[in-house]
Order: structure tokens, then sequence, then C-alpha cells
């Protein structure tokens, strides 16, 4: 198989045969070609087939209502007592619901709410505590604001309990293998999900994480559930996919996963990155308080929207949209 990724540019000024990545102000002449069997090599545009440049090249549709040829930052709500960074400080109705708001004000388009810790060695909670933890806050949230609501969750009886509260979106860690009736769920809902690549569970992942190829490894796997999902019914203009940074990848992996987030675009969907406040930031970055990763994590997200990412997921909504507004200014 061989894979096309776009050597993304910006400008107003573009030379002749420049191809729109994804519809948006970003562009492409070049492509990295990519293949299993031997080195990486540049080669203009126009040795892509049609099929997929087109895929590279379409404007995606609006998700959950929010405009894909613009930045969206999905802020975090972990409503559970033991997530990485956070863990406790938005637990209970009114907490998390103030906490939701805030990051509204903040600048957030998008509040993705989560009952179950993925962090590294995190064990897995019970439907009915998730359900406790999420659905009630949700409800909370969608009575004070307009805001799109995602549910982080990779149980079905979760999923569906969120977004009778009135959750928008399904966001599944474990890409839609946890739990076979989560995919159905979202087909008879008829609502956007987030697909996300993670190797292992939480409470094993980072138990030496492998791969023959990273970053094909992870496109594969994106394909194949993207492929799953739409035969169950999810229609592929809502879907959006996470390449997964962090979950059951070493430092080296989720840097070249990074260097290369492009690539996704082929998938033709778009693309979320959840690199906040993450361990790689904080080795880096010479940090180890997670809660003052905002600066790494800051810089991981605008390396990415330079690549056309469409969502970054983060826990500092404030200053990130800050340094949105400038990077955007900028350029």
């Amino acid at each position: 198989m061989t894979y096309y990724r776009p050597l993304v540019q910006h400008g107003e000024a573009r030379p002749e045969g420049a191809v729109p990545l994804a519809g948006s102000a970003l562009w492409f002449t070049e492509v990295e070609i990519l293949n299993r069997e031997g080195p990486p090599r540049v080669a203009p545009v126009g040795f892509v087939p049609e099929a997929e440049r087109r895929r590279l090249s379409a404007r995606r549709p609006s998700i959950a209502g929010l405009d894909m040829t613009q930045p969206q930052i999905m802020g975090i709500l972990n409503v559970t007592p033991d997530s990485f960074s956070d863990g406790g400080r938005h637990s209970g109705i009114e907490t998390g619901k103030a906490a939701a708001l805030q990051m509204v004000a903040d600048g957030a388009t998008i509040i993705d709410v989560g009952g179950e810790s993925t962090r590294p060695g995190a064990e897995e909670v019970s439907e009915t505590e998730e359900i406790e933890r999420t659905a009630p806050v949700i409800a909370a949230i969608r009575a004070a604001s307009p805001v799109p609501v995602s549910i982080d969750t990779r149980k079905a009886t979760v999923g569906m309990e969120a977004l009778e509260a009135g959750a928008n979106l399904l966001n599944d860690v474990s890409g839609f293998t946890f739990d076979p009736a989560l995919a159905p769920l979202a087909a008879q809902a008829s609502v956007p999900v987030c697909i996300m690549h993670a190797q292992g569970d939480p409470a094993t992942m980072q138990d030496q994480p492998t791969y023959a190829n990273v970053l094909l490894d992870v496109y594969d796997f994106l394909e194949q559930q993207i492929d799953r999902l739409e035969a169950t019914g999810v229609i592929r203009e809502q879907i959006v996919i996470d390449p997964g940074i962090g979950f059951g990848k070493s430092q080296a992996h989720n840097l070249t996963l990074l260097r290369n987030l492009s690539l996704f675009h082929g998938l033709g969907c778009p693309i979320l990155l959840g690199a906040s406040r993450k361990g790689f930031i904080g080795k880096i970055g010479k940090e180890p308080r997670a809660d003052a990763r905002a600066p790494g994590s800051i810089a991981v997200g605008l390396a990415a929207l330079g690549q056309g990412v469409q969502f970054l997921r983060v826990h500092d909504v404030a200053e990130t949209v800050q340094a949105l507004r400038l990077w955007q200014a900028v350029r």
C-alpha cells in the first residue's frame, strides 16, 4: 500500500497547481510518498492518484455544528477522582458545570466530559459509576449553554445515557474496539464520533509498546475502524480521528506521529489531537508537574494546527485560545 503525506504550506500567494488541504486555507504542492518496503520520497502533487487527492483536499463537513475549516478548541472536563493532572478538581454536578462554563467563556467550542480515567495504569470503572459521574454534569451543561458536548467513554451504556442527557458526540479512546454495542449506538443515534488509536488498555498500554511502523500502523488501524463504523451505519462525514498520543506509545512514537500528522488527512476525516499535559511534554520540557505544562502543550498544538489538525483537546483553554489568536494573526 502507498501512503501520501501532504507537505503543508500557508500564504495567500499560491503557485499554480496548489491543492487546498481539507478545504482550509492551508495548501500543498508536494507530498511525501510512503510505503513499508522502501524509503520515503518527495514528489509533486500530480503523482497522487485522483481519488486520494480528492480525499486530501475535500472540505470536511461540520461536526456537531462546528466549522471544520477553522481550528476548534475542545475543553477537557474530567469528572473523575484520579485523572493524571486534574483528578478530583471537577467532580460533582455544580463544580463540573461551572468548570465547563468557564472553559466556554475562555473560548472552548466543545466540552469533552469523561468519567473514567485513562491515564497509564488506570483501572476500569463500572458503568454505573461512570454514568453517575457524567450524565448529570452533561445535563447541567446542556441546561446552561448551547455548547456542544462530547462524552469520553468506551461503553455503550454510558454513551446512551450521555446522549439522553444531551451529549452531541461519542469520543472513544479504544477506537470502538472495547464495546461492540457502541458503534451501532452511534449509527442509530446519528451522532458524530471520534475514533482514537490506542495500543493496549490504560492499565497496560505503556508496558513497552512496539510497532512495525508506528505512523503507518496507526493509519491502518484508523482506516480499518472507519470502514467498520461505516459498515455499521455511521457516515464517514461524521467521523473524527485521533492518533492517540501517549496511548501505548513511547516518546519516539509520539514525536514520529506529531511530525507526520498531515498524513492522516488521507483518511478524509477531521483530525483531533490530544497531547495536552502528556508525559512526553514533561520529559522534553523538563516540567514534572502536569498542571504546569501549558507552554509545552501549546507549542505542540500550534505545530499540529500548522499541519491542518481541526481539533485541539486541551486542559488550558484560556492560554491555548490566546496563543491561537496570535498564531492566526501572524499567519
